[in-house]
């Protein structure tokens, strides 16, 4: 049994690696953690501008990008007025000294 199986019919919130958010209902899953998410939608949080929210439909996430999938609580997330979220700049990455 994979740790995914009791998400699955459930909303979830995947982080990718490079960054992107999703949330949607998790349909399936595979032994390479490819994801099919129903209603799925993409959030898209800057520093500047109101959250965008893309519509996306059903959709797979290949599981060579999903660095997170975690459950949504579905309370906490009708509170959210994502409009007025913003995301925070990060400070530049620096390479350690030799």
């Amino acid at each position: 049994m994979s740790a995914l199986s009791p998400y699955v019919g459930k909303t979830v919130t995947v982080i990718t690696s490079d960054g992107r958010l999703f949330i949607g209902t998790l349909q399936g899953f595979d032994q390479t953690t490819n994801l099919i998410l129903q209603s799925a939608k993409e959030r898209i949080i800057v520093p500047d501008n109101a959250t965008e929210t893309l519509d996306l439909g059903l959709y797979l996430l290949r599981g060579e990008s999903v660095v997170l999938c975690g459950l949504v609580d579905d309370e906490i997330e009708a509170s959210i007025d994502w409009e007025k979220v913003r995301g925070m700049k990060l400070k530049e990455a620096r390479l350690p000294k030799r």
